[in-house]
């Protein structure tokens, strides 16, 4: 008899690599600073050959919200990001945290956080159980995962 799980089995490979990415994506929604759109206050000649678009522009109202949504949006996306972390368990939390959360995690390999940030070291396979067990939680609740297909 076929034991049922209601946990899907995900592609291990694409599913890493989607939650890597949305940890890269945090670091730089979270450690760069985001540069505002400015309206530009040179007249511009427009070429409108037959007349009226029937098109009105106001550059200034798009800019504001250009700025407004795309910060709010960053800022949603790292709250969330955080918010999910932090509802780990301590070890998968201090894993995550310690190797892709700061803001020089892309210079720390995965060595050097088994071997040096974790107080009895662990060895590399538990770590690395560890570590897939936190991107698989991670990938569920972000809703990015990558299921398998047979």
């Amino acid at each position: 008899m076929q034991q049922m799980s209601f946990l899907p089995e995900l592609d291990r490979r694409l599913t890493q690599k989607a939650v890597e990415d949305a940890l890269r994506k945090y670091r730089l929604c979270k450690y760069l600073t985001f540069n505002e759109r400015e309206a530009s206050i040179t007249a511009s000649y427009e070429d409108r050959e037959g007349g009226r678009t029937n098109q009105t522009s106001d550059q200034t109202g798009s800019i504001a919200v250009h700025n407004i949504d795309t910060q709010n949006e960053r800022r949603t996306f790292v709250e969330r990001v955080e918010r999910v972390v932090s509802r780990l368990p301590r070890m998968e939390k201090h894993l995550i945290t310690e190797r892709y959360m700061g803001s020089d995690s892309e210079y720390i390999t995965d060595y050097t956080i088994y071997n040096n940030e974790f107080n009895p070291p662990i060895s590399e396979f538990t770590y690395y159980k560890i570590k897939w067990k936190a991107f698989y939680k991670i990938a569920l609740a972000l809703d990015i995962q990558v299921i398998k297909t047979n």
